[in-house]
């Protein structure tokens, strides 16, 4: 075979395998749960947020308006202020963020939250112990969502969720001093209402339906690191291989054709002399 047809030979096999060791990867499924949105994937843990911060306003907004009206605590009244004023403003973003995000909200408290509800409508209106229920079952439940706040903030890679986040706790941590400015906070039993309790749906619908927090999640399978090194090492491996075959070919013969060419110049010479 001529050289030149060798050489061409040679650098076309080289691209090809370059061709196709370079071309696109296998198209990775998306996480469980997780949609593409303007503002980054929005995931299980971004629409369980905004039901749980849903949740929450629909029975601490009302626990506010209680203990302004039967707490003669100014303390205790103050404190009901904040959550009333709180609870609307976060309200009104969570519904906004609900419809631009297409996620279904509740409309009703849980059954756990009623019962608190139900607590407080039952203790004395004046009395130390409305006052100590308000505080502590307030307290709790905001220390739990608070936690959940933060784990989501750290998390997530939505920007919309990250600012929405960062309101929530704002507001938490606002409700939270008012609440332990009471002196009435029984800082020994802070864990006494769990997340679990504290914000799941009356009602789960299959959208806002997602594990409790501190219960197994089943994770989808995801690529694990050593395989895509693997893939890659196999993949450079190859093309180094057809890469330097195709130069090593290519300067065998450049010597070669250099030394035959050599030769008959100076056979030539010989002949002519």
């Amino acid at each position: 075979m001529p050289p030149i047809r060798f050489i061409v030979l040679c650098a076309v096999w080289s691209l090809a395998l370059l061709a196709g060791s370079a071309g696109p990867a296998a198209a990775q499924p998306e996480p469980a749960g997780q949609v593409e949105t303007q503002w980054g994937p929005l995931g299980p843990a971004g629409r369980d947020l905004l039901v749980k911060v849903r949740l929450a306003g629909l029975w601490e907004g009302p626990a506010g308006r209680m203990g302004l009206s039967k707490s003669a605590n100014p303390k205790v009244k103050e404190a009901g202020r904040h959550l009333i004023d709180g609870h609307e403003e976060l309200d009104e973003k969570t519904l906004e963020l609900g419809r631009l995000l297409d996620v279904e909200l509740p409309t009703e408290a849980n059954a756990d939250q009623k019962g608190w509800i139900a607590e407080m409508t039952a203790a004395p209106a004046g009395s130390v112990e409305f006052d100590r229920v308000f505080a502590n079952r307030l307290r709790a439940a905001h220390g739990s969502v608070y936690k959940f706040l933060a784990q989501v903030r750290t998390g997530t890679r939505n920007s919309l969720i990250r600012s929405y986040a960062d309101q929530c706790m704002a507001t938490v941590l606002d409700h939270i001093t008012v609440l332990e400015a009471t002196g009435l906070v029984d800082f020994t039993d802070t864990e006494a209402i769990p997340l679990a309790t504290v914000a799941v749906a009356a009602a789960p619908t299959p959208q806002a339906a997602v594990p409790a927090p501190g219960a197994p999640r089943t994770a989808a399978p995801q690529p694990t690191a050593a395989a895509s090194t693997d893939a890659d090492t196999t993949r450079d491996t190859l093309l180094g291989a057809a890469l330097l075959l195709a130069v090593g070919a290519m300067v065998f013969l450049w010597i070669r054709g250099s030394g035959s060419g050599g030769a008959s110049r100076r056979s030539r010479r010989r002949t002519d002399s």
